[in-house]
Formats: structure tokens, sequence, C-alpha cells
């Protein structure tokens, strides 16, 4: 199941579906007399292809998910009402993003961008909170080891104590997550770090389980710009890539509704 998922999630991602309708183009103009529908199935996929590379299309995608919930600042003089409940918390739930284990490399580089974004908020907090505990979760994948240990072993090398570390390493996926997790925070109210434009749907499958999340968003694809560059006016691979993460988690909140997760 978990394998099947992951096919029909790549195949409906926006790279794919655009290479896919330009290959159903080129079939048609080379092995069918509808010629002028190839083309115009060839300029439909490019076209959508270019628009999700510009930052305006990617930031309109990316924006409703990531502002949905505040960043966690933890103010030395608690200013709001997550604030107030976090100082209070004794658990740091931090989710895995992706890792590939190479022992020959530092353990920093083996996450993701999006792990490690992760995981350095998630010790922020911990250094903020005096006794609380991180739990990291994540299962292997198709790795051979789980992201979980990898982002162990990132904290610890950051400095947190191996005692202060909870694994959760058996996981495969989001609502996994929230169900192996639940037995080992039971009705306390923890901290959740996630990425930014994760955290709205790891927020309900979370409260549907009942349990007491505080969102600490992390990891923002789309900050707000201090100044426009001559990069808001171009495509690029980076703005695709968000364009990519932000559908994968509408495909994922509308899965979820689905199955009733959510």
């Amino acid at each position: 199941m978990f394998l099947l998922k992951k096919i029909i999630a790549q195949s409906l991602a926006p790279t794919s579906v655009c290479l896919e309708v330009m290959i159903a183009g080129v079939i048609l103009l080379l092995f069918t007399r509808r010629q002028r529908t190839g083309k115009y199935v060839i300029t439909l996929g490019i076209g959508v292809f270019a628009l999700l590379s510009y930052p305006a299309v990617s930031k309109m995608l990316v924006r409703p998910l990531e502002h949905r919930y505040q960043p966690l600042f933890l103010s030395i003089t608690p200013d709001t009402t997550n604030d107030t409940a976090a100082l209070a918390a004794q658990w740091i739930v931090v989710l895995g993003g992706g890792h590939v284990t190479d022992p020959k490399i530092p353990v920093t580089s083996q996450l993701t961008s999006a792990s490690l974004a992760r995981t350095i908020e998630a010790i922020r907090l911990h250094r903020r909170i005096p006794g609380s505990k991180l739990i990291v979760s994540g299962g292997k994948g198709f790795d051979i080891h789980a992201v979980a240990e990898t982002m162990a072993n990132t904290a610890h090398a950051l400095g947190v104590r191996l005692e202060d570390i909870v694994l959760e390493s058996e996981s495969q996926d989001t609502a996994d997550e929230a169900q192996l997790i639940k037995p080992i925070v039971g009705n306390d109210a923890f901290i959740l770090v996630t990425s930014a434009i994760h955290m709205p749907r790891s927020m309900a499958l979370f409260e549907k389980l009942g349990m007491r999340p505080i969102p600490a968003p992390a990891d923002y694809a789309a900050p707000g710009r201090q100044a426009l560059s001559p990069d808001d006016f171009f495509p690029s691979p980076y703005r695709l890539s968000d364009s990519h993460s932000a559908l994968h988690e509408y495909l994922g909140i509308v899965w979820s509704w689905l199955r009733r997760q959510i």
C-alpha cells in the first residue's frame, strides 16, 4: 500500500503530469492525424510547466498553506496563547522530511533540507524549554535506516543529550506518525514541528485523534520578501519545486479527507 501510494503520488505530481501531457501530444503528432490536437496538447503541457515555475504562481499555491499557522517564537515574555502553552509543554515532536544514509558525508548533510530545517527549529525550541524531550519521527521509507535515527544523530551532534531524545522510527507517513506518537505523549499538549507547508495536514491528522498539538512551523518555502529582485520575474526550478510541494499537500489533504483521517 505504501509503495502504491508513493507511485500514485509521483504520477500525479505536476512535473510528471506536464511531461505525460507533452508525451501524449508528441504521440498525437507522430502517430495520428490529429496534428492540431497534438499541438494544443503539447502547448498545454509546456504552458502549465512554465506557469508553475514562476514565483507569483508558486507563492499563490504555497502561502495559503504556510500562513495557516503562526510561527512559535517563544519570546522571553510570552505574548500569545501559543507561547504560554508551549513553554509548559514537555514534548517537542519533529516530523521527518526525508534523508539519504551515506556514512561518507556529515550527518547534517544526510538529511534533506526540510528535515534539517525542522530538526534545527526543534532544537531551538528544546533549548528554550528546560526539561523538554525531543520526539524525532519517521521510518525507513526506501532507505536502510530510519529518518528518525538520522535526525536524532544530528540533534545529538548539535548538542542535544541522548537522554532527551525519543525515537519513533516505524512510521511510513504522517498518518502513521500521529498514530504512533499518541501513546508516547498521551493526553499531554505538545509542540509539533514540521515544514510550514505541511503543517495544515499534520495538525488535522493529529487533532483527529484527539491530540493537542501546538503548531511550530519551520522550513518556509515562500517567506515575505522585503524588496523585489530579478528572481521574482523569471521562472525557476526552485519555484517549480515549491509548486510541486504545495500541490502534493493539497492532494494529501484530499486523500486524507477521503480516508476520513481528517
